[in-house]
């Protein structure tokens, strides 16, 4: 629980030095405490380098636009990457927007998701062959276009 953007901080602060030297450390994080990091520029670098640097991110009780803010976050300090974001619901339609690649997946949510992506796709274990299968290939023939 976070009260404050100093505690916010303060948090990130213990997180990094907690997980200095662990090979598969990982953050949850929810809604409270990204709205506090996100309001400032150095909160926001440090919540970059430190969900880069551990293995896995869990993000809970997020509003759509504190997704979006993090997509946004991720594409701002890292210029050259790739962002994709996965969402079934409306509650995810802005952060499919802000993402380079958005897959809607249709669900009992309803098909706004599916009408602001890129990809669509009817249940979430179509994403390994989306990705592997489908993404390779729209790679290779863009480089070989190129």
């Amino acid at each position: 629980n976070c009260a404050s953007q100093e505690q916010a901080i303060e948090l990130l602060e213990k997180a990094k030095q907690h997980l200095e030297g662990v090979k598969d450390g990982g953050l949850v994080l929810d809604g409270t405490f990204v709205g506090f990091v996100l309001m400032t520029e150095r909160g926001a670098a440090m919540l970059y380098e430190l969900a880069i640097s551990s293995s896995s991110c869990v993000c809970c009780r997020l509003s759509p636009q504190q997704k979006r803010k993090l997509v946004e976050l991720v594409r701002r300090f890292n210029v050259r990457g790739i962002t994709l974001a996965i969402g079934d619901g409306a509650n995810d339609v802005s952060m499919l927007q802000g993402a380079h690649v958005g897959i809607g997946i249709r669900g009992k949510e309803g098909n706004q998701a599916v009408q602001a992506s890129d990809v669509a796709i009817s249940q979430f274990r179509f994403l390994v062959p989306l990705l592997l299968c489908h993404g390779r290939r729209a790679y290779r023939r863009v480089a070989v276009f190129l």
